[in-house]
Order: C-alpha cells, then sequence, then structure tokens
C-alpha cells in the first residue's frame, strides 16, 4: 500500500485555518487529520462538527476524524454528516463497538479502531471483519507535541501480523518525525499522522515528500 500522510490540523493557527489548509494541500497532503476530544476521555478540548462542516467546504482532501470522546455512538452520525471520510473510536469507550463499527460502514464511512499505548490488542481479531483500518496511539493522547513512544513499533508489528495481509490500513499517530517515519513504515505503517512536525516546519510540501519517502 502507498504510504499515506494526514497532518493534523491540532497543531494549525485556527485564526487561519482555511488559510493553513490550503497549503496543507498544495503541499501534498494526501488526507487531514481531526482530533476531537471531549475534555471528558483525554483531558483536551478540541472541535466539534460544526467546525469539520466548515473544513469540509474548505477542502476536498479526506477527513480523517478521530475521536476522543466518551460517548462516540451519540455523535457518529452528526459527524458523518459533517462529512468526514475517516471514523475512528476507542474500543473501551464503547461496550456496543462491534455494532457502531457496522454503522459507520454502512453510512459509507471508513471505520476504525484507536488503540492507546496501554490498551491491548486483545479485541482486535474480534473486528477484522468490521474495520478498514487500525489507529495505533503512539504517545498518551489529548495533547500535541509528545515524545514518541518506542514499543509502539512492537505494537505495529503485532497489529500486523493479526490483520494479515488485506486492505485494513494501520495508522500511527504521536512523535511522528522522519526517524519514527522510518521505523514504523518498516513495521508496517500505511498512514502517518504528523501534527506539529509538519506544522512547524518551514516547507510543508518537503516535511510531507520526506515523510512519505522515507
Amino acid at each position: 500500500m502507498k504510504l499515506k500522510v494526514a497532518p493534523s490540523i491540532l497543531s494549525s493557527d485556527f485564526l487561519h485555518l482555511k488559510k493553513e489548509i490550503r497549503a496543507l494541500e498544495q503541499a501534498g497532503a494526501d488526507m487531514l487529520h481531526l482530533d476531537i476530544m471531549d475534555g471528558h476521555f483525554v483531558p483536551n478540548l478540541t472541535f466539534g462538527p460544526r467546525l469539520v462542516k466548515q473544513i469540509r467546504k474548505t477542502t476536498t482532501l479526506p477527513l480523517d476524524a478521530h475521536l476522543m470522546i466518551t460517548n462516540p455512538a451519540d455523535f457518529i452520525d452528526k459527524f458523518i454528516d459533517a462529512g468526514v471520510n475517516y471514523l475512528s473510536f476507542h474500543i473501551e469507550t464503547d461496550a456496543n463497538y462491534v455494532s457502531l463499527l457496522r454503522k459507520i460502514r454502512k453510512l459509507g464511512v471508513k471505520a476504525g479502531i484507536a488503540i492507546n499505548p496501554e490498551t491491548s490488542l486483545d479485541a482486535l481479531p474480534d473486528v477484522i471483519d468490521e474495520i478498514d483500518y487500525v489507529l495505533i496511539m503512539s504517545v498518551h493522547p489529548g495533547f500535541g507535541g509528545q515524545k514518541f513512544i518506542k514499543e509502539s513499533i512492537e505494537k505495529v508489528r503485532k497489529t500486523k501480523e493479526i490483520i494479515g495481509s488485506g486492505q485494513i490500513e494501520i495508522e500511527i499517530d504521536g512523535g511522528i518525525n522522519f526517524q519514527t517515519a522510518k521505523l514504523v513504515k518498516k513495521a508496517g505503517v500505511n498512514i502517518l499522522v504528523a501534527g506539529s512536525f509538519i506544522l512547524k516546519s518551514d516547507n510543508y510540501a518537503k516535511t510531507i515528500a520526506g515523510l512519505r519517502n522515507v
């Protein structure tokens, strides 16, 4: 599978978000990663469906929404209506995660599960037929700019072993730079999420190309 780069807009200047998104488009981003936090499941608070709807009007890039919220079932419809193309949530937030994954796919959106650093992969075999991708968190969710957790590389390898060689993608989020991108690509990652590493660089296009070609 082609390696995709998904800049996280959490690191953007929100007063100039439209300009930032256009710049990321022109720089060759494959998709945009949206960190949705509720201040409960994680300590930070970001944005909701209304802003996502405005982002959808601004770009044709696929929108990859990562729900770090306590009650994802209450918001699935709203984010899909807002125009997201990928939607992931944390397994521990909903006991009925299989039915929720099925609902997301039935509504025409790619469904994923997000795995925290301390979360095991025990449930992964049970959802292989219900998901399009797995999001491995290589930092503790809630804030950007954290240091990469090196144990995530082995978690990616184990995820790859479980899902096999089919069409399920592996996405990783947290502490991604040229060095860590190379390691996780070798382990089996298909989608790199990078926030501050891209948005704080002097040249978005050069940084995105560098990540894609590690």
